[in-house]
């Protein structure tokens, strides 16, 4: 459980930055700030999955709440307009807590009342409840105002003529469907009294979309009001589908229930590594028949690199390789000419496939779920084949120049594409494009061949053994004689030709963490002091070194500002989880170490997005955090190394 304080809570700036997510296990979420203000064009109360797991929309952006205590009014919603904060629900707030999902504790007068809030696994579905915990009083009411947004989570609604005001008031229960392409949204409710009303509310003010550059004025419109009497608890499920208020109490056991069975199948022994299993239940969702993984809230789908990178974190380590077998088997059917799909638009449309490491994953991804399960069947009659289509392809050449040259090196790339994870782009202008030989791709590269060369043993595929093996070998000759950088005691980032990089960056950290090095013992030790003095942060690995003279150590401003500096020192999180793998191998008996350089996340879960992890951070100290609020590689790098053996 996190819980936060009085002095966090009823302080606007400490209760305004720090966010709550719930999530649905298909694409949909509920986010907002603890003070109730939104602050992005991301937050609602039902932001639906129209198109499991993407067609994200947000449907109830949320409720304006004012409690009655015997005729005097409590206004406890919290709003951003220009110049004003209107009302100012936060002063009344004594604390909140993650216990498994968001809870509210207000103190109105001598009365104390607590709202909760969740999702309903598998549907576009968000319960509310308001309950007076302690306190007495003649009557207490509340009047609940829904504020509606309707439109793609990517976007802002502004009043216009289009939005259809009219409603449906049925026994227990009134729903809206203001615009034709958006699903129906019902409100049931156990409210005593429901009436239509039809205002609109305009210039609520959106502070980090403002600070990100984008449009930050939205207008809602609030159709209604229900007033309940809090004698007993007043619920609401706010939903896509037809519910009765009746199971509420029903939907809320079974959600805390479910949690529940999510830590003890992880079998976390600590609360830090319990609230990480939480946390990342929420990037997993279905798409069609399999599973798949959201990239990061709120704005990322599901990438096959983020997917590949995040598989035996947020699977393998709470111990539900089911979820693996069928994320790999599910991006399996979408291989195409050798390659997995990088991204699956928000919109629906034909896969990307811009991106020579993701595939490299797909192949790590499927060694550790093998070692996990042992599940060997899986992988020769689901897999291997493909597996083995994948290095054909890339021998023989495949898109954007992928190949495999002369040197037993794979080489990428075109102009103005960007292949690798450092995939900035702002318009024509691959800000970071590593076109060649990457340093990280030719670990990824052999570690794929190692691995294909055990997989072809185990099946009793002698030609295939030794064809992996030899090319491997090439691979791991090559490398070690080509990019090691003596001048600066370290590996060079990308080599084309005669040209040489020699940026200091994190990537040459896979070299060694991989599950086959390419590095020997002393080369590996130097490159690991070489990322710790210039890279190492408490938040993860920086991007650039800061001796760099394209360093920059702040992410703000617009988006242009923003995406030409996402690689050039900002700090990403996930890179711990390489650090430390590299770390072990150096230094394997100084756990100690690791530790140190893990704690500072401790602090942080209790800092942004609660519960979560960031996807970047400043490079530049206080390491501000940026980026996706939650991240899914962020959350298991930070499980698979905690677990790890």
């Amino acid at each position: 459980m996190i819980k936060l304080a009085e002095n966090i809570v009823s302080n606007f700036a400490g209760a305004t930055s720090r966010e709550w997510l719930e999530t649905n296990g298909i694409g949909g979420y509920a986010s907002g700030t603890v003070s109730g203000s939104h602050t992005r064009r991301y937050h609602g109360s039902l932001v639906a999955a129209t198109k499991p797991p993407l067609g994200r929309a947000v449907l109830l952006s949320k409720c304006e709440e004012t409690i009655v205590i015997d005729g005097e009014r409590f206004e406890i919603s919290t709003n951003q307009y220009p110049d004003t904060i209107h009302p100012e629900g936060y002063r009344l707030l004594t604390q909140f807590r993650l216990d498994p999902f968001p809870v509210w504790t207000f103190l109105l007068g001598n009365v104390i009342v607590e709202k909760k809030l969740f999702m309903i696994d598998g549907e576009n579905s968000t319960s509310i409840s308001w309950s007076i915990v302690d306190g007495e009083s003649k009557y207490v009411e509340l009047e609940l105002r829904p504020l509606l947004a309707f439109r793609d989570h990517h976007h802002l609604r502004q009043t216009h003529f289009g939005f259809d005001e009219r409603m449906t008031f049925e026994d227990s229960s009134v729903s809206f469907k203001p615009v034709g392409e958006l699903p129906r949204l019902y409100i049931s409710h156990n409210a005593q009294f429901a009436e239509a009303s039809g205002d609109w509310y305009r210039g609520f003010e959106y502070a980090l979309e403002n600070e990100r550059g984008f449009d930050f004025h939205e207008d809602l419109f609030q159709p209604c009001v229900l007033k309940f009497d809090l004698s007993t608890d007043a619920r609401v499920i706010c939903s896509t589908e037809r519910h009765e208020v009746s199971r509420f109490g029903e939907f809320e056991q079974g959600e805390i229930a479910r949690r529940k069975e999510l830590i003890l199948t992880a079998r976390a022994e600590d609360e830090f590594t319990r609230q990480l299993v939480l946390a990342a239940d929420q990037f997993i969702v279905n798409r069609g028949s399999g599973k798949t993984i959201i990239a990061g809230y709120h704005w990322f789908s599901d990438w096959g690199r983020d997917t590949m990178i995040a598989l035996p974190g947020l699977t393998l380590a709470t111990n539900r390789p089911d979820v693996a077998k069928s994320i790999l088997s599910e991006f399996a059917k979408h291989i195409s000419q050798g390659m997995i799909p990088n991204r699956f638009p928000d919109e629906g449309e034909t896969p990307d496939y811009n991106t020579v490491d993701a595939t490299l994953w797909f192949f790590e991804a499927t060694r550790a779920y093998a070692a996990h399960t042992g599940d060997l069947e899986f992988v020769q009659n689901g897999l291997y084949d493909k597996l083995v289509d994948i290095v054909d392809q890339h021998i023989h050449g495949t898109r954007f120049g992928i190949h495999v040259d002369t040197d037993g090196l794979l080489y990428a790339g075109e102009p103005g594409e960007q292949l690798t994870w450092m995939d900035a782009k702002i318009g024509d202008w691959a800000v970071t494009p590593r076109t060649g030989k990457p340093v990280e791709i030719q670990a990824l590269w052999r570690n794929a061949l190692c691995i294909m060369s055990e997989f072809a043993a185990e099946f009793d595929d002698a030609e295939g053994t030794a064809k992996y093996a030899s090319m491997a070998a090439v691979a791991h000759s090559s490398f070690n004689g080509q990019f090691w950088n003596a001048d600066d005691e370290c590996l060079y980032d990308v080599i084309d030709g005669d040209a040489k990089d020699a940026s200091i960056r994190p990537n040459q950290i896979f070299a060694i963490s991989l599950h086959h090095s390419m590095l020997g013992a002393d080369h590996a030790r130097k490159v690991v002091e070489k990322v710790e003095h210039e890279l190492l942060t408490p938040f993860g690995l920086r991007s650039l070194s800061a001796s760099d003279e394209r360093y920059a150590g702040t992410y703000i401003g617009s988006p242009f500002e923003r995406d030409s500096v996402y690689h050039q020192g900002t700090v990403w999180a996930w890179l711990i989880g390489p650090f430390v793998d590299a770390i072990r191998k150096v230094y394997p008996d100084d756990e100690k170490r690791v530790d140190r350089i893990l704690s500072s996340f401790r602090s942080h879960m209790n800092d942004a997005m609660l519960g979560q992890v960031s996807e970047i951070f400043d490079a530049d100290p206080a390491y501000g955090s940026r980026g996706c609020a939650a991240q899914a590689w962020s959350v298991s790098e930070l499980l698979r190394v905690l677990t790890k053996d």
